[in-house]
């Protein structure tokens, strides 16, 4: 049997404390280390979900604002577009007009006011009936009233052409005249821009 002195005793204690205290502070070293890691691993996790949010909602906005500014382009140039189409039906409108303006000068336009004459005296049947024809046309009166038995006069209003008949006892118009026909060719005109915008047409 081994007996210490007590300067023994108390060195054997001492060691036995410091080696009990490294222990322990290496325990605890390694759990406030994993601890460390651990609190690193979430906040880098929390960062990344962060990141990748605000990419989400950047990328929407960008979307966003690039959707509308492609909105907005679209409305421009469909705006444009009708600007143009309605520039060209004036155009068109014009030239047509001048075209009828000649057809009026033709013995043709003469037989077409006959032929519309014709057609009012029929529909009417045994009603009484005016034909009227337009100021530009008063030369034409007397051959007119000459070849048809109808009750012919002189607008007292310009339409452009043709002729407007009246049956008063059936409260009938039948308006044959060049402005009404105009109007609404005008306004049932469209243009085909099938070819113009890859298979899409003007509604």
């Amino acid at each position: 049997m081994v007996i210490l002195t007590t300067e023994e005793k108390l060195q054997h204690f001492l060691d036995f404390c410091m080696e009990d205290a490294r222990n322990r502070s290496a325990k605890m070293l390694d759990e406030y280390t994993a601890a460390l890691e651990q609190t690193f691993e979430e906040h880098q996790a929390d960062a990344r979900r962060r990141a990748e949010q605000q990419v989400e909602l950047e990328s929407e906005r960008i979307e966003h604002e690039t959707n509308k500014k492609l909105s907005l382009e679209q409305i421009g140039i469909k705006r444009e577009l009708g600007h143009k189409q309605e520039e060209l039906k004036d155009k068109i409108f014009v030239e047509l007009k001048d075209v009828l303006e000649q057809y009026m000068e033709t013995p043709e336009y003469t037989q077409l006011l006959e032929k519309q004459i014709r057609h009012a005296r029929e529909f009417a049947g045994n009603e009484f009936f005016t034909i009227y024809i337009d100021p530009a046309d008063e030369t034409r009166l007397n051959r007119l009233a000459l070849h048809n038995s109808a009750d012919i006069r002189v607008s007292e209003y310009s339409f452009g052409g043709g002729t407007r008949a009246v049956i008063p006892s059936r409260h009938i118009l039948i308006d044959n005249s060049f402005q009404t026909k105009l109007e609404e060719a005008r306004r049932d005109f469209r243009f085909n821009l099938k070819d113009l915008e890859g298979g899409i047409t003007n509604e």
